[in-house]
């Protein structure tokens, strides 16, 4: 039971930290933010803050940074990988923003953070298409990202022998 006034957080640190992952993307994709403005404002005023009455989740500050400026710095090898997956004739610069944003986020987690199982990141971004969309969206970050992950990550699928994934 929680105190009077105390609001107890819904999501990890890291589950927090990726939401304003894919929320800095967002911004930076809508806005032309500069990398380094986007992390320090999310920094100083987003994470673990009060904001119009909502109490956002203390998110773990180095990942949050990790997720963005890795996304960034990987992106030309993301994007590639990602638009492969994506229905003919798509791109992924004309997928929307927010599913972009998260799609990004998502592979790069899988292709370079092997400290976060696959299933674990999958799952998580997932999550977040369901906050932002109703149920096509969340399938295709699904689809997606399961395939980069049995593609970069075999062994962990495998080892499960569930075929689900």
């Amino acid at each position: 039971m929680t105190k009077r006034g105390e609001i107890r957080p819904r999501a990890s640190s890291r589950s927090a930290a990726r939401l304003a992952a894919v929320q800095a993307l967002y911004q930076m994709d809508m806005t032309g933010i500069d990398l380094n403005e986007v992390i320090a404002e999310f920094e100083a005023h987003r994470l673990g803050k009060e904001i119009e009455g909502c109490q956002y989740a203390d998110a773990e500050a180095a990942f949050f940074r990790d997720l963005v400026e890795g996304v960034v710095r990987e992106q030309l090898e993301i994007d590639p990988l990602i638009d492969r997956q994506l229905a003919e004739g798509w791109r992924l610069t004309r997928v929307d923003s927010i599913l972009r944003a998260i799609l990004r986020a998502g592979a790069y987690e899988i292709l370079k953070r092997g400290d976060v199982p696959a299933r674990v990141v999958i799952s998580e971004y997932v999550d977040i298409a369901h906050a932002f969309f109703g149920e096509d969206e969340p399938k295709v970050v699904n689809g997606i990202l399961d395939h980069l992950g049995h593609r970069a990550r075999p062994s962990e699928f495998a080892a499960k022998g569930t075929g689900d994934g």
